[in-house]
């Protein structure tokens, strides 16, 4: 088995990877920026059904700083480099974003490739793919690339696509031996472990709870957390993926009035408060006014988009949990966790 360093360990995505790294056997480490977080980290493992003797070293790091990272990547054989900033609303300025982004994944690059790394993995987004185009009728696979530069395009959008082509540049012209692959996940569901996991889930957290009115005339693509942390795990070792970027997602896009439904269908009378009317968007951007959340979501009103993750599924043997099953399964882990409140 093989030693594997996992960044940040107390995100969504991050906690189920060491969980499957944990139950492959390998060696593993994780990066946290504070280690008063790793009594989190290990709960949220005993939550996801690790070995809770489970022994897992910890290493102090953060993106914006070079302090630790040599460190922790040291005597390591790949890198699943998972960690990136992710906003609760709008930055003030877009920097506070991109740079973190960039910079965090330059600086684990170059100290993977300084200590003899063998593969880092990168979690990109779709993200990096999918935005700054007039026409949205294409499906969307891997060849595509987000224009950081398109009037419109969000901080956060901007700084995951200007993040993964900096680790691609980097890797041309100073990668050395070392070796890159790329995850771009869509919006990601699936098990909750604790209070920490992605964006994507709230607006189940939001849906079930009854805190929307209705569904805004969105479309999202869907992919179970337990899928992406595979595919990360799978991007590291096979020998034939080595400078390639799969997109995680299962199936088509969904609405957020399909969520709606797909809640109602499987939850039973835990779904009670859930809506499934559409909102009008004019009603979406007077709220945007009180909330963050909401404003982040404004640009993409009435924009459908759909992907493909049929590279992944061919290259990787990957066949991904179901849209609906991995949204049921994030409603139920919200109400087992009492992280949602339904009566």
């Amino acid at each position: 088995m093989s030693t594997v360093l996992v960044t940040g360990g107390t995100g969504f995505i991050g906690a189920h990877t060491l969980v499957q790294l944990i139950a492959e056997g390998h060696t593993v480490r994780t990066t946290v920026r504070n280690l008063a977080r790793q009594s989190d980290v290990m709960a949220m493992l005993k939550q996801g059904g690790a070995d809770p003797e489970t022994k897992l070293a910890f290493h102090q790091a953060d993106l914006e700083s070079d302090a630790g990272w040599a460190e922790a990547v040291k005597g390591c054989d790949y890198v699943l480099h998972i960690a990136s900033p992710f906003p609760p609303g709008l930055p003030r300025d877009e920097n506070e974003l991109i740079i973190p982004a960039r910079e965090g994944a330059l600086r684990v690059l170059r100290a993977a490739r300084d200590a003899g790394v063998k593969r880092v993995v990168l979690t990109s987004s779709f993200a990096a793919i999918g935005y700054g185009r007039t026409a949205l009728t294409k499906v969307l696979d891997e060849t595509d690339w987000t224009d950081p530069e398109a009037k419109g395009i969000g901080a956060y959008v901007k700084s995951k696509a200007i993040a993964e082509r900096a680790a691609w540049d980097f890797m041309a012209r100073e990668g050395g031996a070392m070796e890159l692959s790329v995850i771009n996940p869509v919006g990601v569901f699936g098990p909750v472990l604790g209070p920490d996991y992605s964006s994507s889930i709230l607006a189940i957290q939001r849906l079930m709870s009854g805190a929307l009115p209705g569904c805004p005339k969105l479309e999202f693509g869907i992919v179970d957390v337990r899928d992406v942390a595979l595919l990360h795990i799978r991007a590291m070792t096979a020998p034939e993926v080595k400078g390639e970027r799969f997109l995680a997602i299962s199936g088509d896009f969904l609405s957020f009035s399909g969520i709606a439904k797909v809640l109602k269908d499987r939850m039973g009378s835990a779904a009670a408060k859930v809506p499934t009317g559409e909102l009008p968007n004019w009603l979406l951007r007077l709220a945007a006014l009180r909330d963050p959340a909401i404003r982040l979501i404004l640009p993409e009103l009435g924009k459908p988009r759909n992907a493909t993750g049929a590279k992944a599924e061919r290259l990787l043997n990957w066949t991904p949990i179901s849209r609906e099953d991995a949204i049921a399964a994030t409603a139920q882990s919200l109400l087992d966790l009492g992280l949602i409140k339904t009566d």
